[in-house]
């Protein structure tokens, strides 16, 4: 008889107890943060060579929800003379049916709070319909695990997956098609929990598995590829990270071979990646490839053309990190890819006014980074004036204008000191879990001011608080509009968690011992 995993039985009470932890904290002292607010002055250019472009946010590693089964369902029944307090079923299975399908609209709304709790309902219906050992109840459990990620809460949604995988391999085998999505759920949490290590085994053999469902050459890999290279990226592994990006785009090639257009969208996802990774020259050449097919097959002035014309534009805000070229070009040379954009998309009379508005604000957007104040204030005044009537337009202007945007966004440092894979891999519990928690404002010409630590967990790591604080510093906002002016936003917040051995920390408290530091 097939044993029931570790996980399954115990696994709704796991769920809500694997919150993440908050620890007491103490901050800096005063004079380390006056003095370090007095030594970062620096200038657009520098700021461009050091920092490089922000880290994603990989939701597209989080997998679909699973269908619990393919049983036809029984008619959900509702007693009109109860009260309102939900309907009522005439067996468990009908149950399972209502509740799974309440999840997939709650997470389709993004009402996760809501879908982790009937989530929760469904993995305890699945147990007593379908019992603990069944694929549904796998399905079940990976759908809950699906909502803890999307909700930060790692190590239970690492544990529900790992199970669903379990089930599967003992009810299938372990290259079963079904293993795909839990796979990739894993990977994804073991990543966001610090783990790129693990991740990369997990994103490994779920690209191993549709090798063997459906060929090396199938396009649903691709997603899954893209979320391994995210994972050797985060470990340092550039040259791993690129081969796998070289893999994506050969298998795009091959499947487009004689559809150009189909490309585009390969093309834009690929320059992307190279935008993160700071290959931005790389990041050019891609995006013009995009542009030529675009122009070829669409015309010069063709809607399509908006889009990869305005993230050209915004390349030149980075000098290419990769040192495998020279820079091409300077900040100024963007603004001809701008306005190009802006004028197609203003005198198409197909063009919908958020894509005018969208490529208007890119523009003040490019003056702002120039540090070009008056004339970013013009571009954004004329916005600002354009959607001023009608309701949607001044819900648009609420969410983009009346408050301020992030154009740059320097990516923390996620651990104290980077460790290899190797490093990673020779401790499971090599790595603990750190944060630092920021006060600042925004000025009216975006940028990040008056700096200031609340607290600080272990508060030992003060080169790592500073290298926080200097990038918080590089970030390029829009600024907040009222009444048509910028005006500075006050009192913001940000928590950074990171993660740390234990090595690090008492490396950290060797050197503040040296130094006299408490």
């Amino acid at each position: 008889m097939k044993k029931a995993p570790l996980f399954a039985l115990t696994l709704v009470a796991a769920s809500l107890s694997a919150q993440e932890e908050t620890q007491d904290s103490l901050p800096p002292e005063p004079a380390t943060l006056q003095q370090e607010d007095a030594m970062v002055e620096d200038t657009m250019e520098e700021e461009a060579v050091e920092q490089g472009p922000p880290a994603p946010q990989l939701d597209q590693v989080v997998p679909v929800a699973d269908d619990p089964g393919e049983d036809d369902a029984a008619d959900v029944t509702v007693d009109d003379s109860a009260p309102v307090t939900g309907p009522t079923f005439a067996t468990e299975a009908d149950e399972l049916v209502y509740q799974y399908e309440r999840y997939i609209g709650l997470m389709q709304e993004g009402v996760y709070d809501e879908a982790d709790s009937v989530a929760k309902r469904v993995v305890e219906l699945a147990i007593s319909v379908q019992g603990p050992n069944s694929t549904d109840f796998a399905k079940a459990l990976t759908n809950l695990a699906i909502v803890q990620h999307r909700t930060e809460q790692f190590d239970a949604a690492q544990q529900n997956f790992e199970s669903a995988i379990e089930i599967i391999e003992n009810n299938e085998d372990q290259l079963d098609e079904q293993l795909v999505n839990p796979l990739r759920g894993l990977g994804a949490a073991q990543l966001e929990a610090g783990r790129p290590d693990k991740a990369i085994q997990s994103f490994t053999r779920a690209v191993h598995v549709t090798h063997v469902n459906a060929g090396p050459h199938n396009l649903d890999q691709i997603s899954i590829l893209e979320s391994m290279s995210e994972s050797q990226l985060r470990v340092g592994n550039i040259d791993e990270a690129k081969h796998i990006q070289d893999r994506i785009y050969a298998l795009n090639e091959r499947a487009y071979a004689d559809n150009a257009l189909a490309m585009v969208p390969a093309l834009m996802r690929r320059a992307e990646w190279q935008h993160r990774a700071g290959f931005i020259n790389d990041q050019r050449t891609t995006l013009r490839r995009a542009i030529r097919i675009l122009e070829t097959s669409l015309g010069k002035d063709d809607m399509a053309l908006v889009e990869p014309l305005t993230k050209l534009g915004q390349s030149y805000f980075y000098i290419d990190l990769s040192g495998t070229s020279n820079s091409i070009g300077t900040l100024a040379t963007g603004e001809t890819h701008f306005k190009r954009a802006l004028r197609i998309a203003s005198e198409d009379p197909n063009a919908s006014w958020t894509m005018i508005a969208d490529t208007s604000l890119a523009l003040g957007d490019y003056y702002n980074f120039l540090d070009n104040a008056q004339q970013a204030h013009n571009v954004y005044h004329a916005t600002w004036e354009d959607l001023s009537d009608g309701d949607e337009k001044l819900a648009y202007r609420r969410e983009n204008m009346e408050q301020w945007v992030t154009l740059r966004e320097n990516p923390f440092p996620q651990f104290v000191n980077t460790p290899s894979t190797t490093q990673l891999a020779s401790d499971d519990d090599a790595l603990s879990k750190g944060s630092i928690t920021i006060s600042y404002d925004v000025s009216e010409r975006g940028r990040a001011e008056n700096l200031s630590v609340i607290e600080a967990e272990p508060r030992e790591f003060v080169s790592l608080h500073r290298r926080v604080q200097r990038q918080l510093r590089r970030r390029i906002y829009r600024p907040r509009y009222a009444d048509g002016e910028p005006v500075a936003t006050e009192d913001q917040v940000i928590v950074h968690t990171f993660y740390y051995s234990q090595a690090d920390l008492e490396e950290a408290r060797g050197n503040a011992s040296g130094t006299g530091a408490p």
